[in-house]
């Protein structure tokens, strides 16, 4: 059987259950990407799911973070995540938020990118609050629409999950 490269960072790294305490990985220069972001992974992932973001609630974006890292410890490979985010859910991928996001949070996106999960910025969202890709962190991509991003990975077969 043939051992994925993010398993084998995560074995590495000790990380294998991938717990919320594993996600802190701030230090780390090795980058692990899922093959959904073009990487090493040639095969299809099963499962394949997708997180609206439309809040800028603590909680609420604490829950979504939490949420992704267990379907990573439970999927590993066998997963691609994405989470869009659009109205003040956009704040969570900001470099400087307008709205209550914790320096956690975003380091917990930045760990999750780090195993492969997309975060995805509403490029409307963005616009009616003055911001450019300059403003964003460097894991955000930025799409035209939220929900068209949403639409279209549903019509790719990704589960849409929204608190």
């Amino acid at each position: 059987m043939k051992i994925s490269k993010r398993r084998q960072f995560l074995s590495l790294l000790g990380l294998g259950g991938l717990g919320m305490g594993g996600l802190g990985l701030s230090g780390m220069s090795a980058k692990v990407q899922a093959h959904h972001t073009e990487t090493h992974f040639d095969d299809a992932s099963k499962h394949r799911l997708v997180y609206q973001c439309n809040k800028a609630d603590v909680e609420y974006i604490d829950h979504i973070l939490f949420s992704c890292g267990e379907m990573l410890r439970k999927y590993g490979d066998d997963i691609e995540i994405v989470v869009t985010t659009l109205g003040p859910g956009v704040n969570l991928l900001a470099e400087h938020p307008r709205r209550l996001i914790r320096p956690e949070q975003q380091q917990r996106v930045k760990s999750l990118a780090a195993y492969g999960v997309r975060f995805q910025a509403c490029g409307n969202t963005m616009k009616s609050m003055e911001w450019t890709n300059k403003d964003m962190l460097a894991v955000a991509e930025i799409i035209p629409i939220g929900v068209q991003g949403i639409m279209h990975l549903q019509e790719q077969g990704f589960s849409y999950f929204s608190w």
